[in-house]
């Protein structure tokens, strides 16, 4: 019976030193929300170079891959909020809407979003070009 206690016992620190391991491993909240938005930067960038172009075919690409980008900042985003106890779930919401509308009707709110992402950092996503 003593045998068994053992065991059990030393199974249940191996399962607890495995779910801490694991949850180090596991970005925060504030961590994923800077990531979707270094992609939201970069879409936000390329959607303003596809407006200033005169050459509708790269226009065309570059907000193709604008909106590539907020595809690709969705899923982080929908990780911060479920990190964060819904703290980035404007930045998802919004990074969602692009879904629906056009990012041009999007670019002050994902502006915004991020903005508050980078002050509560103290500083800008990495690999984002420079604010317009």
């Amino acid at each position: 019976m003593a045998r068994r206690r053992g065991a059990r016992s030393a199974a249940l620190v191996v399962i607890a030193v495995g779910a801490l391991a694991s949850a180090c491993g596991t970005p925060s909240g504030d961590a994923l929300a800077q990531r979707a938005c270094a992609h939201v930067d970069r879409s936000l960038h390329l959607y303003r170079e596809a407006q200033q172009t005169r050459d509708p075919r790269q226009a065309l690409a570059w907000r193709n891959q604008a909106l590539d980008e907020l595809r690709a900042a969705l899923p982080l985003a929908a990780q911060a909020t479920s990190s964060s106890n819904g703290q980035w779930v404007a930045l998802e919401t919004t990074i969602s809407e692009s879904a629906r509308v056009d990012e041009g009707e999007l670019l002050v709110a994902l502006r915004q979003e991020c903005a508050a992402v980078d002050n509560q950092q103290g500083e800008t996503a990495p690999g984002a070009p420079p604010a317009p």
